[in-house]
C-alpha cells in the first residue's frame, strides 16, 4: 500500500469499520447483501474513497477502507449507514420491520 502524497503532507489513512443490524439479526443475505455491496462501493466511489476490502456477513459488515486525512471514521460510518440504511429499508419491507437497521454504535 502506497503512502498518499498533496502539496504539504504524506499520509495513509485506513480505516477498519465494523458495524452489525440492530439487535444483530441476521438479515444480510442473497439480493440484500448484493444491494447492500453496491451501495456501500457506490457511496465510497462518490466520496473518492478506495475500498481495499469489504466483507458483508448475515449478522454484520467489515469494511476496511482508504479515506483523506480531512475524513473522519465517524463520517464514513454516517454516510455509509445513512445511505444503506435508507435505500435498503425502501426496498425491502423485511426490513422495515426492525426499529432500525443499523445498531447506534
Amino acid at each position: 500500500m502506497e503512502y498518499q502524497r498533496d502539496e504539504h503532507r504524506v499520509h495513509l489513512i485506513l480505516y477498519h469499520l465494523v458495524w452489525t443490524p440492530k439487535r444483530r439479526k441476521a438479515v444480510l443475505k442473497d439480493a440484500i447483501a448484493v444491494d447492500c455491496r453496491q451501495l456501500i462501493e457506490q457511496k465510497c466511489a462518490e466520496q473518492g474513497w478506495e475500498i481495499v476490502e469489504l466483507a458483508i456477513q448475515p449478522d454484520h459488515i467489515h469494511l476496511f477502507v482508504r479515506v483523506w486525512p480531512s475524513v473522519s471514521a465517524a463520517d464514513v460510518v454516517k454516510a455509509v449507514k445513512g445511505l444503506t440504511s435508507h435505500e435498503l429499508r425502501e426496498r425491502y419491507a423485511v426490513l422495515r420491520k426492525l426499529p432500525s437497521l443499523w445498531t447506534r454504535s
